[in-house]
């Protein structure tokens, strides 16, 4: 595994004249676990480097050329040869359209000093939109740096993993630096009205004519722009060597950084604090997150800047304070910003060895294609899919969710109405990037069997399995739709699940591996603990017809609607709360857990006849929220149930009976409930059930038996 790091052009890698990104790679470098990896580019005329691997990338003149592109272009041959792992770019982010045009499959990573919205390749968002689909990892100097590039961009970019923040470093102080301090009050930097030198120069003249034993130390130049400063006490240093810096910072007990513009980050504050400098600064970019203590100037004036250092000179005590905290409380020291680096990079070189790496069948890549309900805004949220996800992931398995009803509702057009050719080419394209190693199918109606097929031949290791929920019943609804929903793909999965018997179903192949599965309850959703307090209503139930419509379909009856009719005559005297009945809609989501929340006992009706072990998935909403859950004994729950976990009904009148009963007895409600919750919870819940789909969809050999297996 190797590091390509590549500086900007004419960026000196040099102790002699370096900038600071070239002091920021060598720091941080140096000291990093994969230095011997390492190499850094750069172009500079400074004979001596850095003492780390370097290489200059040689360029020759040539005026009908950019000299920034033949840079680039010669570490291309360069990296070809180096053939390295991971690319760092340094501030230019033009270099990234180029390097990942020629280095596809190459990590990326671009590190900005500077402001973004300044810097060619990223002054608009499509450059900077380009940048995350391109990068691995973007990384800057301060918070505002990247507030900056997210300007202007959607809420979606915001929170990306892609978007990191390292600060630049110095090396800490001693403390024993406070004890030494001259009277010296220093300014670093280039010496323009940008850096707010003439505001300093102002300041300082003041300062110097009221304070005569002390003194002023400037460091810097300017070609550009000439601010003259005269005075005795002030000494011009020019250019100094950055170790010449530092020990001048150790002596100094006052440091200005004044800057006018906003300072991306500010490595002058942020060195004059790790030396233990009383630090005044302003409030522009990322300066104020250089330091953790320091004064700052409430607005740019040479008479505000005259006050603070004067006040420092005055308060001997304030001042001493200032330095003692400064260096007490500095982190951003090389170990610490070299270790956030390499800890980036760590992530990446692990990803990469998985990826390489044959896995153990043990952690799994789960693609589950169900339906998320993702344009029903939340309504729907609380379904078995999610519960089954949540028990994938819980398993510690990587899992994708493809939501194929909302692609389908998003990408269908008028040359593909329903939406199933695009479903599909989006099907292959995910499995090509995300390589599953099973596949699980919820409802998935519109993935065909002969897309299925396909999967199979491009990923013949590949395992696939289906779950269903709907009523299986002969004189249930759409018995024969859902019987051929079945299956469409028996015969292309390697298992089936459903929440019926396969025992009470003559339509499945013999031989054929389909199972039963319990409607999974979920710790997540299952949160209500009925019995543990008083309710205001004895009987709960809701159904509905138009589940994806969220309104009951006009015109439409079903046999629960006579039931629970006759059901309100033979037990008046009982609170029930009933929805989707006379003309009362359902309810959904958080409305319908608030709704549980007040009843003693749930009525788990399902539509038809019943049929084994058959249920809606209503019964986890009743058994899970600790309500009594009445259900007719002909569903042979029974199997897994006992009289004092659920109520078992034989007719319409057995069940009356027993709701008065129960509504008369509040500790017998309570026993059944939380005895009923317990059991269901604990071994009807979604990580069993999913744990259960994969040991008979990849054919495991595991000797575990569950309350429900056959």
């Amino acid at each position: 595994m190797k590091i390509s790091i590549l500086l900007p052009y004419k960026e000196n890698f040099s102790p002699e004249y370096p900038g600071a990104v070239s002091l920021f790679v060598y720091e941080t470098t140096k000291i990093s676990k994969f230095r011997k990896n390492i190499t850094v580019f750069g172009n500079t005329d400074f004979k001596k480097k850095f003492p780390i691997k370097y290489i200059n990338i040689e360029i020759k003149k040539n005026i009908l050329s950019s000299q920034t592109r033949n840079y680039v272009n010669n570490f291309i041959d360069l990296e070809k040869k180096n053939k390295s792992s991971i690319i760092e770019i340094h501030n230019r982010p033009t270099y990234v359209k180029i390097l990942s045009t020629i280095f596809k499959k190459k990590i990326i990573s671009l590190y900005f000093h500077n402001d973004p919205l300044s810097m060619d390749g990223s002054k608009n968002i499509d450059d900077r939109k380009l940048l995350l689909k391109k990068c691995y990892k973007i990384i800057f100097n301060s918070n505002w740096s990247k507030k900056r590039f997210l300007e202007g961009m959607e809420n979606k970019f915001v929170n990306s993993d892609k978007l990191s923040v390292f600060y630049q470093s110095a090396k800490k102080g001693n403390p024993s630096l406070v004890k030494s301090k001259k009277k010296w009050i220093t300014f670093v930097g280039k010496l323009n009205k940008a850096k707010g030198y003439d505001i300093f120069c102002k300041a300082i003249k003041k300062v110097l004519d009221k304070n005569l034993d002390w003194q002023a130390m400037i460091i810097g130049d300017e070609k550009r722009e000439k601010i003259e400063l005269k005075h005795k006490n002030a000494k011009l240093l020019g250019f100094k060597k950055h170790v010449d810096v530092i020990n001048i910072f150790k002596k100094t007990s006052i440091a200005v950084v004044c800057s006018r513009w906003e300072e991306p980050f500010g490595r002058t504050s942020l060195e004059a604090s790790a030396n233990g400098c009383a630090v005044i600064i302003t409030n522009k970019g990322g300066l104020p997150e250089t330091v953790t203590n320091a004064k700052i100037l409430k607005n740019l004036s040479s008479a505000e800047l005259t006050k603070i250092i004067n006040e420092l000179i005055k308060n001997k005590s304030l001042r001493k304070n200032l330095q003692k905290l400064s260096i007490k409380n500095f982190y951003l020291s090389h170990k610490f910003v070299s270790k956030s680096i390499d800890n980036y990079r760590l992530d990446k070189i692990e990803n990469i060895k998985k990826f390489y790496t044959p896995k153990k069948k043990s952690k799994l890549r789960i693609l589950h294609i169900t339906n998320f309900n993702e344009r029903l805004d939340g309504r729907l949220f609380f379904n078995t899919g999610r519960r089954i996800n949540n028990g994938f992931i819980r398993l510690g398995h990587s899992v994708l969710g493809f939501s194929d009803r909302d692609i389908q509702k998003y990408y269908r057009s008028i040359n593909d109405f329903k939406g199933s050719k695009i479903l599909n080419d989006k099907l292959k394209r995910t499995c090509y990037n995300y390589k599953p190693d099973l596949i699980i199918l919820g409802h998935a109606d519109l993935i065909s069997s002969d897309q299925i097929s396909e999967l199979r031949d491009d990923y013949p290791n590949i395992r696939i399995g289906q779950w269903f929920l709907d009523p299986l019943n002969p004189k249930g609804p759409d018995y024969n739709r859902n019987k051929q929903r079945i299956l469409d793909k028996i015969d292309s999965v390697d298992a089936s699940f459903m929440t019926t018997s396969p025992s009470a179903l003559n339509f499945i192949p013999k031989n054929n591996e389909s199972f039963y599965i319990p409607n999974p309850s979920d710790k997540s959703f299952e949160t209500l603990n009925n019995f543990n307090k008083s309710c205001p209503v004895d009987v709960f139930f809701a159904l509905s017809h138009g589940v994806h419509r969220g309104v009951l379909k006009t015109g439409k009856m079903d046999d629960r609607s006579i039931f629970i009719k006759n059901l309100l005559k033979k037990t008046p005297d009982t609170k029930f709360d009933i929805y989707g009945l006379d003309k009362i809609q359902p309810i959904w989501a958080d409305h319908y857990f608030k709704t549980i929340s007040n009843a003693k006992m749930g009525l788990n009706l399902s539509r038809g006849d019943t049929i084994k072990y058959y249920s809606s998935d209503r019964i986890t909403q009743i058994v899970g929220n600790g309500l009594v859950c009445l259900i007719d004994e002909k569903t042979q729950y029974r199997d897994f149930f006992s009289n004092s976990e659920m109520v078992f009904y034989k007719n319409i009148n057995d069940l009356s009976e027993k709701i008065i009963k129960i509504s008369n007895d509040d500790k017998l409600r309570r026993n059944i409930a939380k005895k009923g919750k317990e059991k269901y919870m604990k071994y009807f819940n979604s990580d069993l059930v999913a744990e259960y789909i994969i040991n008979k969809t990849m054919n495991l050999n595991n000797k575990k038996r569950f309350l429900w297996q056959n």
